[in-house]
């Protein structure tokens, strides 16, 4: 177990937070869906209510290790200020960290809240720079690390800071690490994981991980193909990972082996080309035709992964099943996270693109957690140590 701010006396002490409030936005600038920011104000108001001295940072995008205003943190700062209903400081300063900034971190007063410029604007950030690291945390007194979504990445703000400051988690993390570690460790069973998204690669050491834990494995999406066709079957043009198919054989046999159930499509939605507008047809998982591509589950499979999800207790989702950004090819999407929604089951939505459907689709009120971070809840599940929680200290 790792500290959190809980823990320690905070009050009239700078305490440097890392947040992720890298936010989608669009052409002007605007910020289009601010669960991120709203996902760390728990940590912000308590920080505040204690008389803490809070000095936020956070990375936006990829500037690239450069000054590209098009990812400044300004619209964040104004979002923060109206959510708070406090002003939050914002010091539009190319290098991050310069003398005003600093003088500016030294004259905050107790429960003032000021946020620093874009991080990744220093390229020494990527590399966790011991200098950048060092400049930050000459700001502060303590280190509160709250951005899951880049735990999994030693850089300057998340890890390096920690090696000159004492070191504790925000609620976020805490939240994200008490209900992924709980369904590693100790889920209530019978424990369903759903995996779904385009690509094998990126999910096969998940996959190995979660065949020592789950007691049934959906597969959904592109990837599903490649273990399809692992067992022989025709996928027409379907997405494949020819590389990966011996090894998706493999899986099979694993889970076989420990008496884990693969639920895999029996049917698919196809079409001839990857487009919303083009002609869909139905056909069994074992006989797509030569020039069809599959794009969605189809009802048998729907029905399918709602029984095996009936009865679960705890289960994870990472990766939609379909292509749902395409409303032709979003159904076995959305029925899965109906699914979930009307479970009774833990329901653990692992960040990303499943995140993204269940709240396109106005059902993530209805889940039991919402993961902020896709990379970072996938390494995790891994059973990998994430740098920006290792340097926490321990209770």
């Amino acid at each position: 177990m790792k500290k959190t701010v809980r823990d320690i006396d905070v009050k009239g002490k700078k305490v440097i937070v890392r947040c992720d409030f890298n936010v989608p936005q669009d052409k002007e600038g605007k910020i289009t869906d601010d669960i991120r920011i709203t996902s760390a104000l728990p940590t912000i108001r308590y920080l505040v209510e204690q008389g803490a001295k809070v000095i936020l940072m956070s990375h936006l995008g990829r500037p690239e290790g450069e000054a590209n205003m098009k990812y400044t943190l300004k619209p964040v700062a104004d979002r923060l200020s109206e959510l708070l209903g406090r002003r939050v400081l914002f010091l539009s300063v190319p290098e991050v960290i310069n003398e005003e900034v600093s003088k500016a971190a030294t004259e905050l007063a107790e429960g003032e809240v000021m946020l620093l410029e874009n991080v990744r604007f220093r390229k020494e950030e990527t590399k966790n720079g011991a200098e950048f690291s060092k400049e930050l945390a000459g700001l502060a007194d303590i280190f509160v690390n709250d951005a899951f979504g880049t735990a999994h990445r030693a850089h300057s703000s998340t890890a390096g800071v920690a090696d000159y400051l004492s070191a504790v988690s925000g609620f976020l993390i805490e939240k994200e690490v008490k209900f992924l570690g709980n369904a590693v460790e100790s889920p209530e069973r019978p424990f369903v994981a759903i995996m779904g998204g385009a690509k094998v690669a990126d999910k096969i050491l998940v996959i190995e991980s979660l065949l020592e834990k789950v007691d049934t494995l959906i597969i959904g999406g592109g990837m599903a193909f490649t273990f399809l066709k692992s067992k022989g079957y025709e996928i027409g043009k379907s997405i494949l990972d020819a590389e990966r198919v011996n090894l998706a054989a493999d899986l099979i046999k694993k889970a076989e082996a420990k008496g884990v159930k693969i639920v895999l499509p029996v049917d698919v939605v196809a079409a001839k080309e990857f487009s919303n507008d083009t002609e869909t047809k139905e056909f069994d998982a074992d006989s797509i035709p030569q020039e069809w591509m599959g794009l969605d589950v189809g009802n048998k499979t729907i029905a399918l992964f709602r029984e095996e999800l009936k009865n679960a207790k705890t289960v994870i989702w990472n990766g939609p099943v379909g292509a749902f950004e395409m409303s032709n090819f979003a159904k076995g999407t959305i029925e899965v996270a109906k699914a979930l929604a009307d479970s009774s089951a833990v329901t653990i939505i692992g960040g990303g693109d499943s995140a993204a459907a269940v709240e396109q689709f106005g059902l993530a009120d209805k889940m039991t957690h919402i993961s902020t971070g896709g990379g970072a809840s996938l390494e995790f599940l891994e059973g990998k140590e994430l740098p920006g929680i290792a340097v926490l200290q321990n209770k």
